[in-house]
């Protein structure tokens, strides 16, 4: 095993999978480029809406213009599937931008790991919604959602 590794490591199950998901939901939530790009392998490869991110370095740039442009930035993510080194995500992020126009944002994600446990592919589709800051569902305080907090399913997304 090489000394970069991300457990829980493939074949995934169902407890392994949605730590998965958890963790990755809870080091996006982090909005820290540096430390979302270290569960991705070197040569990484994304699909984000129109954008074809390679490689950590790439990734680290996509992620310091998403959050300089999503601003209060909270994600909540879902185990859709799982099968051997995938898992499929659905989840749904809300944000505002500079000019104080928010956004609920819904997508899907098909992720593939390699042995040590890092992200080598990642494809993803999402759609954004305009909504009233009052109609938001996400807003805990920010940094990682609270193990209480209510999942996609509960909250009706």
């Amino acid at each position: 095993m090489s000394s970069e590794s991300k457990p829980p490591f493939p074949p995934f199950t169902q407890d392994t999978a949605i730590q998965k998901v958890r963790m990755a939901e809870n080091a996006w939530n982090s909005k820290d480029p540096e430390k979302v790009s270290m569960a991705y392998t070197l040569d990484s490869y994304w699909r984000n809406r129109a954008e074809f991110p390679r490689g950590r370095d790439e990734i680290k740039t996509f992620l310091q213009r998403k959050w300089a442009r999503e601003l209060d930035y909270r994600l909540v993510k879902e185990l859709w599937a799982f099968k051997d080194n995938r898992i499929a995500v659905r989840f749904a992020y809300e944000w505002h931008d500079h000019e104080g126009n928010w956004f609920r944002s819904f997508g899907n994600e098909n992720w593939e790991f390699d042995k040590n446990g890092l992200m080598q592919s990642r494809y993803a589709s999402i759609n954004d919604m305009p909504i009233d800051a009052s109609e938001r569902k996400l807003d805990w305080v920010t940094g990682p959602r609270p193990d209480d907090y209510p999942s996609l399913t509960e909250l009706g997304l």
